[in-house]
């Protein structure tokens, strides 16, 4: 337990198991992490907050894992990250930007078309919130921060399962 919140597990999805030629969508993956919370827990900001906290959230998504004193997030600087920054979306509009960036053009196979909906699709359509990573800036970028061509990521807050879910989209 780290801030009021316990991971409870994880989900990776790797478009290579899907699509073997990395040129096409293969080095595209989904970072799915679960964290339960406790039920006196009250706004949304706090739990942003203590998910930002959480060990969980020291990674920085380049093949190293989460690092407990790391001092990156992502393509950011850790520091840099706070509750304030996450933009609230609507269902639809997380639908939208995963969607585009799954690749419309592109009929994306049956396995992870199923993957996809299970542990991304339907998350979003049990939250009650849905968190989204506002673009930071060029100054938030850390030192080495542009490996990933894109970066999607996503809070998503289940009150009814007192579950918060980490979700980030990405291709490097």
């Amino acid at each position: 337990m780290d801030n009021g919140l316990a991971h409870e597990g994880s989900v990776f999805i790797n478009f290579r198991r899907y699509v073997p030629d990395p040129k096409e969508h293969g080095f595209r993956w989904v970072d799915i992490q679960q964290l339960r919370f406790p039920a006196e827990s009250v706004d949304d900001t706090g739990l942003l907050a203590a998910l930002i906290g959480h060990e969980q959230f020291r990674d920085d998504y380049a093949g190293g894992g989460v690092l407990l004193e790391g001092p990156r997030h992502g393509p950011y600087w850790l520091r840099l990250i706070t509750p304030d920054i996450y933009e609230p979306v609507s269902q639809e509009k997380a639908v939208q930007i995963l969607r585009e960036w799954v690749d419309p053009l592109w009929d994306v196979p049956t396995g992870l078309e199923a993957d996809l909906q299970r542990e991304v699709f339907d998350r979003l359509v049990a939250a009650d919130g849905i968190y989204y990573l506002s673009e930071l800036g060029d100054e938030a970028i850390h030192d080495w921060g542009r490996v990933h061509d894109y970066f999607h990521e996503f809070v998503l807050i289940d009150r009814s399962v007192g579950q918060i879910t980490l979700i980030v989209a990405a291709d490097d």
